[in-house]
């Protein structure tokens, strides 16, 4: 009996070890190399991160939604997709997205209006941040159809050689993944500064990512 445990218990551990090192990534690769869900300007990366709640240190999933707005080499710049605040007052709920809306928006992203605004607007005028203004409006007639958004970059900002200056180059790693990794791995690894000026991958923060929809 105890061999026939130990045997079973072995072909599940087999079993696992081939669906993540073999089938998973075959099946991711088939996937990305599909049109609608091809890695390229404008896809969605849908990501879960699960981890622990500090404050109760029960698991807690938290939902989050990219869009690509920059390729360069291996560099690609994503920016998160969240909603503004109406009334003039800041909603918490706007800044995070639920398991409910995450996997309608994984179904209904493209018929949904999302407006890419450029950071400086976002700080522009005596309005309070994050929230549906007159500025806002007039600049992006679209947020009358919907308040979802996401930061932009300028078009002349993009694309560009590596800053040398430190500040600078601190800025543009602030939020930039490996290309190679997406595609080949299906991971969101981030390349950082490692107390240097030279980047590196962090392969100890990388997470899975759900889905990508074009």
């Amino acid at each position: 009996m105890k061999k026939i445990l130990i045997i079973s218990l072995l072909a599940l551990i087999s079993i696992y070890a081939f669906k993540q090192m073999i089938y998973n990534p075959y099946i991711w690769k088939q996937t990305i190399n599909s049109p609608e869900h091809k890695l390229q300007i404008g896809s969605f990366i849908f990501n879960k991160k699960t981890g622990i709640n500090g404050g109760s240190q029960s698991i807690q999933t938290d939902y989050y939604i990219f869009k690509v707005i920059e390729i360069n080499g291996d560099h690609v710049r994503l920016s998160v997709v969240r909603q503004l605040s109406k009334n003039n007052t800041i909603s918490q709920s706007d800044f995070s997205t639920t398991k409910e809306n995450f996997e309608y928006l994984k179904k209904h992203i493209n018929e949904i209006t999302i407006t890419g605004i450029l950071t400086k607007d976002l700080f522009t005028g005596d309005y309070e941040l994050y929230t549906v203004n007159d500025y806002l409006l007039k600049k992006y007639p679209s947020l009358e159809k919907s308040r979802y958004y996401f930061e932009d970059i300028p078009e002349d900002m993009k694309n560009l050689p590596l800053p040398t200056d430190n500040n600078k180059l601190q800025d543009y790693f602030s939020i930039i993944y490996s290309k190679k990794e997406i595609i080949e791995n299906g991971k969101l690894v981030p390349w950082v500064l490692n107390n240097s000026n030279n980047p590196v991958l962090a392969k100890n923060s990388s997470e899975n990512i759900d889905l990508i929809q074009n």
